[in-house]
């Protein structure tokens, strides 16, 4: 399960970070050179809180540091996210999540390493045509390392390969499993499932074109992943199935010199094979679709096409509107076979560091029964 976390006490700290002192000149008609500013990443511990319809109020620790390696500014910067919270549902995390340009982003790396401790989550079964009523509380315990490691090939053209592990222990049904015909639609599920402790392993390639101009909050440019991860029993899995993911985004200023941008999305992924329940594509959350819960569908087959509209108001201050479609499907072809589910909202963003264009997030989203307020840090996409 994607989480987010926001902070809410760094707006008058960050304030001057965005300003910079010239560099004094020699008082004869020479100028000299200007020196480079060379920037240092903080590891401050800082305070956060934040929230979302899975999570409830949540509060904890982060450290994010942003740098870039070497002093040429054609690079992008990099960085990092180190955060550990609990929530008012019982859900505690440890996560780090890096986005890494090495000197002259002659590689990429990117990835993560969580650890999700007695996470309950709603589930409500799979498919796109769950009812509110099927909804089950479920808990486990959840280890995830994901790390991708790309080449530079041509200006902002990346090519590698990722591995992927996840552990997932202890599962509970909590609520939602006796009463009939209401018990848990988990039961619908290979027992093996969510009775035993499984571990999901897999290797496979990634391109990724990354043309925007920050990786943060873009303004312009445009992003393309692709990838692929066959998980088999040769690497330590449990479970033997293939995932394939498309990430689309374009993002455009609507005019010159204008702070109106317009950003588009469209996210595919793909799985054959024995795909157990927490691997299937959830639609819903913080990134996709906002409005729904996340997991509130999901299946083998997931694509969604998703817009945003950012507009700078004053100071510090922007706003957004956004809507999107999507649909969920054992096959393909099951996913243009119903209507799709659709959700929009608005929001405001408050640039705490615009330096490094890091915002905090407040979102409004609403989908079909259901709506969800997000408050957390960096864009949806």
């Amino acid at each position: 399960m994607r989480y987010i976390y926001s902070l809410i006490f760094l707006g008058i700290a960050s304030a001057t970070q965005a300003q910079v002192v010239p560099a004094p000149t020699l008082p004869d008609s020479a100028a000299a050179p200007a020196q480079p500013r060379r920037e240092k990443p903080s590891f401050i511990p800082l305070p956060i809180v934040f929230s979302q319809p899975e999570t409830g109020l949540g509060y904890g620790l982060a450290v994010l540091p942003v740098w870039r390696f070497g002093q040429d500014t054609a690079v992008r910067k990099s960085n990092a996210r180190l955060v550990a919270w609990r929530t008012q549902k019982n859900q505690s995390l440890l996560q780090l999540t890096h986005n890494v340009f090495t000197l002259g982003e002659a590689f990429l790396l990117t990835g993560e390493a969580s650890y999700y401790y007695k996470f309950p989550i709603n589930y409500y079964g799979f498919g796109p045509d769950t009812r509110l009523a099927d909804k089950s509380i479920i808990e486990y315990k959840v280890f995830i390392f994901n790390e991708r490691v790309l080449k530079r090939v041509a200006p902002n053209v990346f090519v590698g390969g990722q591995y992927r592990l996840t552990n997932l222990r202890d599962v509970q049904l909590n609520e939602g499993i006796d009463q009939d015909p209401n018990r848990s639609r988990l039961f619908d599920r290979p027992a093996r499932e969510y009775t035993q402790d499984t571990r999901i392993s897999g290797i496979g390639p990634s391109f990724l074109y990354d043309g925007r101009d920050n990786v943060l909050s873009t303004y312009r440019g445009n992003y393309l992943e692709l990838g692929a991860l066959f998980n088999g029993r040769a690497l330590g899995s449990d479970f033997r199935f293939s995932r394939f993911v498309v990430d689309a985004r374009h993002f455009q200023p609507l005019g010159e010199g204008t702070r109106t941008i317009l950003a588009t999305q469209i996210i595919g992924q793909f799985q054959s094979g024995d795909t157990p329940f927490r691997e299937l594509a959830n639609l819903g959350g913080d990134k996709t679709l906002r409005g729904y819960y996340e997991g509130r569908f999901r299946d083998r087959q997931l694509l969604a096409v998703q817009a945003e509209l950012r507009r700078h108001l004053f100071w510090r201050f922007n706003g957004v509107v956004f809507g999107g479609l999507g649909q969920v499907g054992n096959t393909v072809g099951a996913l243009v076979q119903r209507a799709p589910k659709a959700s929009a909202g608005a929001g405001l963003r408050f640039a705490f560091n615009r330096q490094d264009r890091l915002n905090i997030r407040l979102d409004y989203g609403r989908g079909a029964g259901s709506s969800g307020v997000y408050f957390s840090i960096g864009e949806a996409f």
